[in-house]
């Protein structure tokens, strides 16, 4: 069973868990909640599976504010847990700061890469890889000539989105356009569908007929306007084919589901590490999605062109511009 935990419950429900114990994992996902379809689903996902393949009970917690982060670590380390996973980069200072006090538990992070403690496991995924797949197959498919991006907050990491994808897109159509917006500079453009589907629109009224997102609850609006306007759309993280059939080209897959049953389940078996784990095309963490939602979308002739592509990558034939590394996107 996994436990919800909210407000004044928490302490409750935490006393009342009957945990292994020697072993109590908890995750504390980030703004946008567990359902929003995209990141914080992944991981969602990658728990659910580990409850299911271990019948090992989870603390879970949805933040809804920015206090609640390090309030929330706290309270699930005093109360027992012995792992604590954080989603987003947006809980950095908050498990580093608890990890620091408590060296003797355990604590992971999804896309963070820079802190330096020795109980802490860091995830960093090669999102401009994948993005750089559905790059590829917007630009091979578009009629117009002219294609989208849109972002949720305005950040090094989804900067990182768009320039894979740019350069997938140019790589095989010198002459295509690439249209980027971004939603905003605070954390509330993860969960904007409204200014998601605003800003689709505008994209689309200037002629781009396939759109990419990479932001949170926010691309759900997206991929409702692209839908809506007859054009296709690209999903990002969890697998959104399906969210509108026939209407989704693809999506570019991150498998912070992985992330997730890997931390638990390494914890779980006494094989648990510190340091960053890096997770790209090679090692199965970025992909593109293939199902029956978009099998007469993708051409036989994008599809191959898309897994050479992906062939050259994990070969080191060619190599995917990283903005993070370097923010001068070239292309």
């Amino acid at each position: 069973m996994i436990r919800i935990l909210f407000g004044a419950a928490f302490a409750a429900l935490i006393a009342s868990a009957s945990w292994a114990a020697d072993f109590k994992p908890a995750v504390v996902f980030d703004k946008g909640g567990k359902f929003d379809k995209s990141f914080n689903e992944g991981v969602w996902n990658g728990v659910r599976k580990f409850v299911a393949d271990t019948g090992v009970e989870v603390l879970e917690f949805q933040v809804t504010n920015e206090t609640q982060r390090e309030q929330v670590m706290r309270r699930m380390v005093r109360h027992g847990a012995t792992v604590v996973l954080a989603v987003g980069f947006a809980q950095a200072d908050a498990i580093d700061a608890v990890a620091a006090d408590y060296p003797d538990r355990q604590f992971a992070i999804i896309d963070v890469f820079w802190l330096n403690r020795p109980n802490l496991r860091q995830y960093s995924f090669k999102e401009h890889e994948g993005s750089y797949l559905v790059g590829i197959a917007a630009a091979l498919t578009s009629k117009t000539g002219r294609i989208g991006f849109v972002g949720g907050m305005d950040i090094p990491l989804i900067r990182k989105f768009a320039c894979g994808y740019v350069q997938g897109a140019k790589e095989v159509r010198p002459g295509i356009e690439v249209l980027q917006n971004m939603t905003g500079t605070t954390p509330a453009a993860w969960n904007d569908p409204a200014k998601g589907a605003e800003l689709a629109y505008g994209q689309i009224d200037r002629g781009a007929d396939v759109v990419y997102h990479a932001a949170g609850a926010t691309g759900l609006g997206v991929i409702r306007a692209v839908a809506d306007a007859g054009k296709l759309a690209i999903g990002v993280d969890s697998n959104q084919n399906a969210l509108a059939p026939g209407h989704v080209l693809t999506s570019m897959l991150k498998r912070v589901d992985l992330a997730a049953y890997r931390t638990f389940k390494d914890a779980m078996d006494g094989k648990f590490t510190a340091g960053v784990v890096t997770l790209g095309l090679a090692e199965g963490g970025v992909d593109w999605a293939q199902d029956e939602h978009n099998a007469d979308l993708v051409s036989g002739e994008v599809r191959a062109a898309i897994e050479r592509a992906k062939a050259d990558v994990i070969a080191g034939r060619t190599t995917v511009h990283d903005y993070v590394q370097d923010s001068n996107c070239p292309f």
